[in-house]
């Protein structure tokens, strides 16, 4: 789906490459960031439905004929704003034992989902991953590369005798975030450090109990 009053371009031909999804450095590299950064307070300010490549070439100064061409819509534009995300440097907390990480990381993800200054474009991500199957795809993408940064924590783990050899590293995330994002995006209840901290115990107990080594 798309979104703004111009029509998309043609689809691509196979094998070419998608739009917005090259890596080349200078101009080119500070004309995607400036576009990921007008994607980000769009998305903020007015979420997914309300998005458009007009208000993308207003706040970034691209003009949206280049936008069009280049993204070809808002979910291209939502799309490849996610695939920077996954750029960045972030890597899982290293408290000095499994649980410490858990609830460490069970908190980072509350705080990233609950910050007023913070949580708009997040959450406008996961709604348009509802929405569109392109921006489905890219949260997909960007969550499975997290999960891959997150091995080591199991790692650590299992050279400390916490976790058994075999822990599934994308299922303790998962199961360590499941409760938060049902409580944030499915019932709407209140999530504090508490049920944070909850989920932690419970996924690091499930662990020992190696209820996430593969069968």
């Amino acid at each position: 789906m798309t979104s703004g009053s111009t029509p998309p371009p043609a689809t691509p031909p196979p094998g070419a490459a998608r739009p917005g999804t090259a890596r080349p450095g200078g101009r080119t590299a500070r004309t995607r960031a400036a576009v990921r950064d007008a994607v980000l307070a769009g998305l903020a300010e007015h979420g997914y439905p309300g998005l458009t490549v007009e208000y993308v070439a207003e706040h970034s100064g691209v003009h949206k004929t280049t936008l069009y061409r280049r993204w070809g819509g808002v979910e291209g534009l939502v799309a490849d704003a996610l695939e920077l995300a996954g750029e960045d440097s972030w890597t899982p907390p290293d408290t000095g034992s499994l649980l410490g990480d858990l609830r460490a990381l069970a908190r980072e993800t509350l705080a990233t989902f609950t910050d007023p200054a913070a949580a708009a474009a997040p959450s406008a991500f996961i709604a348009a991953g509802v929405q569109s199957e392109r921006a489905a795809d890219a949260l997909k993408s960007f969550y499975g590369e997290r999960f891959t940064r997150c091995e080591a924590i199991v790692e650590r783990a299992v050279r400390r005798e916490e976790a058994p050899e075999g822990t599934d590293a994308g299922a303790v995330v998962r199961a360590v975030s499941a409760p938060l994002f049902f409580r944030l995006f499915i019932t709407h209840e209140p999530a504090d450090e508490a049920v944070a901290d909850q989920a932690a115990r419970a996924t690091a107990a499930a662990v020992a109990a190696g209820a996430f080594v593969a069968p």
